[in-house]
């Protein structure tokens, strides 16, 4: 227990550690996993990146683990599932990790903070800019070193003032590509849109390139619209039709959405309380294991747009 106290000496508040200070080295076979990894996510393109980054420099952030209270010689893993199984596929049989003196899984699988990809731009930069080559980072992030140079050069082309605004968002860099075919002004207000929308795909990136007048197009694209034809009628009729289309579907979907959000927000937040309780999630590791599986689907949702299409 720490104590905080003011310039005069008197204890204003109490903050508890949510972890020992300390490291604590375990053998990997006394980790008990509260969570079934599928094939899908250990052939997935994060482990390959995990499994890869711990071959080259080791494990960079510690496993969270709590001690059974009916066995001190086993551990249950709130946090490095993936980490863990990386380890256990290179023969590693013992690990530091992080000693949690609470038994709850909600903090550490739910409040996350994914890295956008400038984020990730600005750190290859920083390491190329110490010494460390592309191909180093390639062989720990798992991937091909013109990847590793195309993300160093994510910003190329691209409005400072647009890029600060996007440094927290999810856009790939395929729509930077097509914000780089701009000029910098509507480069903003393309980041404007995509901000109040909350859309950051490469098609809504498409659209407001589509409605982009000529005169706000780099110097580049310029030449090259003036090289190529124009859309015919005939395109642009059909356009319209499409757009008209998608709208009458949005339309359709706006009066039950929010009625669906409020369900499955409910549903979730109830079965979050229960994966956050240790006690019920190895009740349902010895008994119904598909029923585990099931829950952690349903409180790893994001929205409704993240649900599988049922058709």
């Amino acid at each position: 227990m720490n104590n905080i106290r003011t310039s005069e000496g008197t204890n204003a508040s109490r903050i508890e550690l949510a972890f020992d200070r300390d490291l604590l080295t375990i053998p990997v076979s006394s980790i008990v996993s509260l969570k079934t990894l599928s094939k899908e996510t250990k052939e997935s393109k994060k482990f390959e990146q995990i499994l890869s980054s711990i071959k080259v420099i080791g494990l960079v952030e510690a496993p969270v683990v709590v001690p059974d209270t009916q066995d001190n010689q086993k551990y249950f893993l709130l946090d490095g599932h993936l980490r863990l199984e990386a380890l256990k596929e290179l023969g590693i049989t013992e690990v530091e990790c992080l000693i949690a003196t609470e038994d709850d899984t909600y903090t550490y699988n739910k409040r996350i903070s994914r890295l956008p990809p400038i984020q990730e731009h600005r750190m290859i930069v920083r390491a190329i800019d110490r010494g460390v080559s592309p191909s180093d980072i390639a062989i720990m992030l798992g991937f091909r070193v013109e990847t590793v140079l195309r993300r160093f050069r994510l910003l190329d082309g691209i409005s400072p003032e647009a890029a600060e605004m996007l440094k927290n968002t999810p856009c790939s860099m395929r729509v930077f590509d097509i914000l780089r075919q701009m000029c910098a002004v509507r480069q903003i207000e393309a980041a404007d849109l995509m901000i109040g929308q909350n859309n950051f795909t490469v098609m809504f990136a498409q659209a407001i390139r589509a409605a982009t007048p000529e005169s706000q197009l780099s110097p580049n694209q310029k030449k090259k619209n003036a090289s190529s034809s124009n859309p015919s009628s005939q395109h642009i009729a059909r356009m319209e039709r499409e757009l008209a289309a998608l709208q009458t579907q949005v339309k359709s979907v706006e009066d039950t959405y929010g009625v669906d959000n409020l369900h499955l927000t409910l549903a979730q937040g109830y079965v979050t309380k229960l994966l956050s309780n240790n006690r019920v999630v190895r009740w349902l590791l010895d008994h119904h294991q598909d029923y585990l599986n099931e829950f952690q689907k349903v409180a790893n949702i994001q929205n409704l747009n993240s649900l599988p299409d049922q058709r």
